[in-house]
């Protein structure tokens, strides 16, 4: 899969972590540690001080999607000055024991604000108009997922159904399974998957691939296998370890990702949206009623 080059450098190398060769893994530490080491160092300072060779720095350089050293170089200074200037007013994300609930409260609006603005740094748009395309002719949408994934594969459901989609969402793999081999083509099936290395999601969409549905998967991990059986990525933002699967950045970019979908297909037909919508607000609102 080719890397965006448009993506921010900084947060394009922590979404490759978990694929990168050992040596990359490497490079790509040091340099998230101490990245303004890079702005005034030749190619050579750059290697010696990475206990690299040129060219096996050049080639990481081209793994993120640039022709070379200057050219990656030259990107990642621009980044840099733009990001000092918005990290001036983040706040300290880590809750302290003596914070109060406002305190608390801002922190987690910061955690919120960063973990949006690296989705849209890691998104790929011209890859989502095509998911967008896709839908918008789609006979039939599935939503995939399991655990704190699937909580978002339902709230996604709620959405798509208002504006006239035949949508389910599954959490279990033995239906995933089923749904998955009797898709035809005309089918979406949209795996949610933040690692990208839930067994059930990857089986799933394999299987959806070879009945004839199009495939899209949602991910932090650019290379992780569910991009192999997906043939569209887009990518969410927020990097956790394994023992943060309830964070609230991971969910609000996963529904970011499916709302953005959404709300470019409703911006798309907005009559034929709006309209489907009262029909369904009308009658849950006659069944309250009576």
């Amino acid at each position: 899969m080719a890397v965006n080059k448009n993506r921010h450098i900084l947060d394009t190398m922590k979404a490759l972590h978990s694929s990168l060769t050992k040596t990359e893994k490497h490079i790509a530490q040091q340099i998230l540690k101490n990245p303004d080491k890079l702005n005034q160092a030749s190619l050579s300072e750059v290697a010696g001080w990475l206990d690299v060779g040129e060219a096996t720095f050049i080639r990481f350089c081209r793994t993120l999607g640039f022709k070379g050293f200057s050219d990656f170089k030259m990107e990642l200074a621009i980044e840099l000055a733009t990001q000092e200037q918005q990290e001036q007013s983040l706040l300290d994300t880590e809750i302290n024991a003596s914070d109060d609930s406002l305190q608390i409260a801002l922190k987690l609006q910061s955690v919120i604000n960063k973990v949006i603005s690296e989705t849209i740094n890691l998104l790929d748009f011209s890859v989502l108009t095509q998911v967008v395309q896709e839908l918008r002719k789609a006979k039939r949408l599935f939503l995939f997922g399991v655990g704190s994934s699937g909580i978002t594969a339902e709230d996604a459901k709620n959405k798509f159904m208002r504006i006239g989609f035949q949508v389910d969402a599954v959490n279990n793999n033995h239906f995933m399974y089923m749904h998955a081999a009797l898709m035809k083509k005309g089918d979406v099936v949209i795996g949610i998957s933040h690692s990208g290395q839930s067994n059930e999601i990857i089986k799933a969409l394999s299987i959806a691939h070879e009945a004839g549905a199009k495939t899209v998967a949602i991910t932090h991990n650019l290379r992780s296998p569910i991009t192999k059986v997906a043939d569209y990525v887009l990518h969410n933002g927020n990097r956790q370890s394994n023992l943060q699967g309830d964070s609230i950045g991971t969910k609000i970019t996963q529904l970011f990702v499916l709302d953005l979908i959404y709300t470019l297909i409703v911006q798309a037909e907005e009559s034929k949206a709006i309209k489907l919508k009262q029909k369904t607000v009308d009658v849950i609102l006659e069944q309250q009623i009576s």
